[in-house]
């Protein structure tokens, strides 16, 4: 009976400590997660460095490591969830688990290996990258630092996307600088012509990119230049945009008590 009782109260108090050292504010899980963000941000500089390694001889046992990095932060995350289940089904955590997969299995999905790099899409969308911000107190910057996060997530992942189904001499495009080169270009509408995509794909696929860049790039200009205002929901229409100094919602006349970071 007591080898029964205490194998449940050793996981449930494992996942105790993981959900205070993932979700917890203390100064020892704020640690925690600062290194979490540093080994994060060290596997997403791997994954963009990745065309560039891949003829090394240290390269597969790089990628195991990360895949073993990643399997471990894979599980402490579904550990420290209250809702494992749900947890699974979110979208960021499915994109991780693909990444795994293609981490566990280089050979076969190696043609794939450039949707690594939405792992700093996933970061982003955890949270992780902001909560440096909330402990220096600049929190404000946070749209700015999302919309910078998604034009170089959108850029490495067509560039890889590109290379990968694009490379060849004929196209112009013999390596990653090539690839990232032609992105640049046709997501800031310069399009130089000395290298272009061949066929009807290459056409669709540049349509694609300078549609979708340009989209990104008008979101970060209005995150930089338009006047800065807090995220708070109103209680009574729920307009969620407000001016930092805001006492009454200008939509329905709420009184709000929106909380001031800085003080």
């Amino acid at each position: 009976m007591s080898t029964d009782n205490t194998e449940p109260q050793g996981i449930d108090r494992l996942r105790s400590t993981l959900r205070l050292l993932y979700h917890g504010s203390s100064t020892v899980a704020l640690r925690f997660q600062f290194a979490v963000l540093l080994v994060d941000l060290a596997i997403i500089a791997f994954f963009i460095a990745t065309p560039l390694l891949r003829d090394r001889p240290s390269y597969i046992w790089i990628d195991v490591a990360v895949a073993v990095l990643l399997i471990a932060d894979l599980v402490a995350r579904g550990l420290a969830s209250t809702d494992p289940l749900r947890w699974l089904r979110q979208p960021t955590t499915i994109v991780d688990i693909f990444i795994l997969v293609t981490l566990l299995l280089p050979a076969w999905l190696a043609n794939f290996g450039f949707l690594r790099i939405l792992r700093l899409w996933t970061l982003s969308q955890g949270g992780a990258l902001w909560r440096p911000l909330k402990k220096l107190k600049l929190t404000q910057y946070r749209e700015q630092g999302e919309a910078i996060v998604n034009i170089v997530t959108f850029l490495f992942l067509v560039s890889g996307f590109v290379l990968t189904f694009f490379g060849s001499p004929d196209s112009g495009i013999e390596g990653y600088v090539d690839a990232l080169y032609y992105t640049v270009t046709s997501v800031t509408t310069t399009g130089y012509g000395d290298i272009t995509l061949p066929g009807t794909a290459g056409r669709l696929t540049s349509i694609a990119v300078m549609i979708i860049g340009i989209t990104l790039f008008v979101r970060l200009a209005q995150s930089l230049f338009r006047p800065h205002k807090v995220y708070f929901p109103c209680p009574q229409c729920g307009l969620q945009r407000h001016e930092p100094d805001a006492v009454h919602c200008k939509a329905c006349g709420h009184v709000l008590n929106i909380p001031d970071d800085n003080h």
